[in-house]
């Protein structure tokens, strides 16, 4: 596996930590996860888990650092994901990875698409300007969750701008 996609994966892997956590897809999101780090040992999964739900109460807590603390967990995961794949052989990168993108499908359909705290849209001239999220006919299905979204504004003929969920066909 390239260096690159490696890494990619990883942090792909850390974001779906973060997508998962207190949602429904999150009981077994977290055992895979265990049982990926545990690697058939009992106790390696067991601390795994601990760490995932405290995660995950890190995570759902609320409060003002909330985005701070996504970007955190983030990054922490990330990292144990890179750590993970640089240490396995070939062979079972390749069966570890599969499983991680198996987990990435499984979490982009349960979970959908998430965004918090964007900045302000603007759209002019005929533009269009989306400060949230924007679904088109081919995009994944499941569900969409925007919060603290920024202004939108248009101005001039045709424009649009929308602070929240589009869905254009």
């Amino acid at each position: 596996m390239l260096f690159e996609a490696m890494t990619a994966l990883a942090a792909a892997s850390g974001s779906a930590v973060v997508q998962a956590a207190g949602t429904d897809a999150w009981n077994g999101f977290r055992k895979r996860v265990a049982a990926l780090f545990g690697r058939g040992d009992a106790q390696r999964e067991a601390a795994e888990l601990e760490r995932l739900d405290h995660t995950a109460q890190v995570l759902t807590a609320g409060g003002d650092e909330t985005a701070a603390q996504r970007a955190r967990q983030e990054g922490a995961w990330q990292a144990r994901f890179e750590t993970l794949l640089e240490g396995l052989g070939e062979t079972e990168r390749e069966e570890v990875a599969a499983e991680l993108r198996s987990l990435l499908e499984s979490v982009a359909k349960a979970t959908g698409d998430s965004v918090s705290g964007t900045g302000k849209a603007t759209a002019r001239e005929g533009g269009t300007a989306v400060s949230g999220i924007k679904r088109t006919g081919g995009a994944p299905g499941g569900p969409a969750q925007a919060s603290r979204t920024g202004d939108a504004e248009a101005t001039g003929a045709g424009s649009s701008a929308v602070s929240g969920i589009v869905h254009d066909s």
